[in-house]
């Protein structure tokens, strides 16, 4: 029996507006955080994601005061990224009213956080984001991918798929991956990315960067993942989370 796949929205959260650019500049607003997250809910999102884009390159933690007030609208589970650094930071956001919690720049620069925050609080709640691209001239990995931090400004010469194996190995329950290059193009997701990716991970695999259609999705579903995020098409409109589903559902797929 298949496990029904999961369509989460992705609130990229900066100043307390959700905005939304492409390959993460050129930013726009999108709108309240709240709103929207209550808006995602009465469509039908499985889960929802919030990601506070420029905590880690500030230096700063994510609000909690924003995801407080998102985490009272909602009756799903919320995953919360930006700016996490300790054990005490994901406790913080669980107190804040995340269920899950997103770790990224922190992880990549100390490894055994995963395992410290997945000991005190469980793998359930350790989700890695991997904001990985195609390796650019002058750098080369056993992939060709290379993971990227502060929100993609930073290229690390690390190999994306072997860091996405590491962190689960590590302890992360979910590996949410998002391709830099296809990220708000709507272009469609990076699809042999997340066939390279599936190969090397068991846990739960979510497909990020790229939607512009339903049959994006679609098409992302068949490589194995386990869930599919998107931003853009579900901030501006273009789609709803019923119409995603209903695509799903349509192609052969279990949906929630």
């Amino acid at each position: 029996m298949s496990v029904a796949l999961r369509v989460i929205p992705c609130l990229d959260v900066d100043a307390g507006r959700v905005v939304k650019g492409v390959n993460f500049a050129d930013l726009r607003d999108a709108g309240d955080p709240v709103e929207l997250a209550r808006r995602y809910d009465a469509q039908g999102a499985d889960e929802i994601t919030f990601l506070d884009v420029s905590a880690s390159s500030d230096g700063r933690a994510t609000t909690l005061e924003t995801v407080t007030a998102a985490a009272e609208q909602i009756f799903v589970p919320l995953t919360v990224g930006g700016g996490v650094r300790s054990v005490d930071d994901v406790e913080a956001l669980l107190r804040a009213g995340a269920d899950k919690v997103g770790v990224n720049t922190a992880a990549i620069a100390r490894p055994e956080l995963l395992t410290e925050i997945a000991r005190r609080f469980g793998n359930q709640v350790v989700v890695v984001s991997v904001d990985a691209r195609r390796c650019p001239p002058g750098t080369q990995t056993p992939s060709g991918y290379e993971v990227t931090t502060h929100g993609g400004r930073r290229g690390t010469g690390i190999d994306a798929v072997a860091w996405a194996a590491e962190a689960a190995r590590r302890g992360a329950g979910e590996v949410l991956l998002n391709s830099m290059d296809a990220d708000g193009t709507t272009g469609g997701f990076d699809l042999q990315m997340l066939r390279d990716v599936r190969a090397a991970v068991t846990v739960p695999l979510i497909a990020s960067g790229g939607a512009g259609t339903t049959a994006d999705f679609v098409a992302a579903a068949e490589t194995g993942v386990d869930a599919l995020l998107a931003a853009s098409v579900f901030h501006f409109g273009t789609l709803t989370v019923g119409e995603v589903k209903d695509a799903l559902r349509a192609a052969g797929h279990a949906v929630r």
